[in-house]
């Protein structure tokens, strides 16, 4: 039937060419953002766990800024504990040159290993990164630390971990300070003193609270040296071989805290490359939820462009039906 109140072509053709014009505005924003969700409307669900995913990779990233400052730290760290065995080892080997000599020479020995042990200071207060040393410390309560002398192990953040929850929870590596410090300002004995400037068993070689400060000329099995103040001026040879002692067991010392620090510096290196692995994977997942299949895409335009003309002339058509309707009554 055809009525002059009601185009029932023009109608069809205009919902047609309407639902087209829809189609193509959202095939035309997925190629201009490159997303198939680009907001909730798009579709909820995987928008919400895009943008937690999105969030999640963010604080990924500032672990991996927290691992790069760590590691800078742990690099300072250990670059000083290997400049401090060596001059350890050097005093060691004045140590063996005073054996046997004469008052005069020990007194010229004795102006170089005064020399070196004020470096072991020196090696130690540098080694400072971003506020943070861990050789050359203040272990006091007022600083944080559970008591005088026993310093807190240093943190790291290295990991952000979401639970099926949804709690968020950070992870630490952890680096054992009071193992590894060469001088503490707050220390009370000579067990919780650095590695350098303890008070050590000229028998044992460890930092012991028993032992005594030694005396010039005086053998005593109590005896006690550090490295960082031991003098062979007017000492005995056989003091001189506890001081060799003393010597031999704070490069133990050192060689051990060298490994935590080369243990820690390792852990940090394995956690970098695991946390870019992640981020990578995390990116991959939230562009599987919203990105845009381009080549799709591009086919869908086409094919909508298409239709979106022959809607316009369809449209065109069921109006020129309509107008010859009119003539009809000419």
């Amino acid at each position: 039937m055809t009525s002059i109140l009601t185009n029932a072509s023009a109608m069809t053709a205009l919902q047609s060419l309407q639902a087209t014009n829809k189609a193509l505005e959202t095939t035309q924003s997925r190629i201009s953002t490159g997303l198939r969700v680009a907001e909730a409307a798009d579709n909820a669900a995987y928008w919400s766990i895009a943008t937690t995913m999105k969030s999640d990779n963010k604080a990924l990233s500032s672990i991996q800024d927290s691992l790069g400052l760590g590691a800078s730290r742990i690099d300072t760290a250990y670059t000083a504990i290997n400049s401090v065995v060596g001059l350890v080892d050097d005093i060691k080997q004045k140590l063996v040159s005073a054996i046997g000599a004469s008052e005069s020479d020990k007194a010229k020995i004795q102006s170089e290993i005064t020399e070196l042990q004020k470096q072991l200071k020196f090696a130690a207060d540098a080694a400072t990164f971003s506020g943070a040393n861990w050789l050359s410390v203040d272990s006091s309560v007022a600083n944080g630390n559970p008591a005088d002398g026993e310093h807190a192990d240093a943190k790291i953040v290295a990991a952000f971990n979401r639970s099926s929850a949804g709690d968020v929870t950070l992870g630490t590596i952890d680096i054992n300070v009071q193992s590894i410090k060469l001088f503490d300002a707050a220390a009370t004995t000579a067990e919780n003193q650095g590695i350098v400037e303890g008070l050590r068993s000229s028998t044992t070689g460890l930092r012991d609270d028993s032992a005594t400060v030694a005396v010039a000329g005086t053998y005593n099995a109590t005896d006690g040296y550090s490295v960082y103040t031991l003098t062979v001026e007017g000492f005995l040879d056989t003091q001189i071989e506890q001081m060799l002692t003393v010597a031999d067991q704070t490069l133990a010392d050192l060689t051990d805290a060298a490994t935590v620090i080369g243990a820690a510096k390792t852990r940090i290196d394995m956690q970098q490359s695991f946390t870019a692995s992640l981020m990578d994977s995390i990116e991959r997942g939230v562009g599987q939820l919203v990105d845009a299949d381009m080549n799709e895409e591009s086919t869908r335009l086409q094919a909508l462009q298409v239709q979106q003309q022959l809607g316009i002339q369809a449209l065109s058509i069921a109006n020129s039906n309509a107008q010859n309707v009119l003539s009809l009554f000419k």
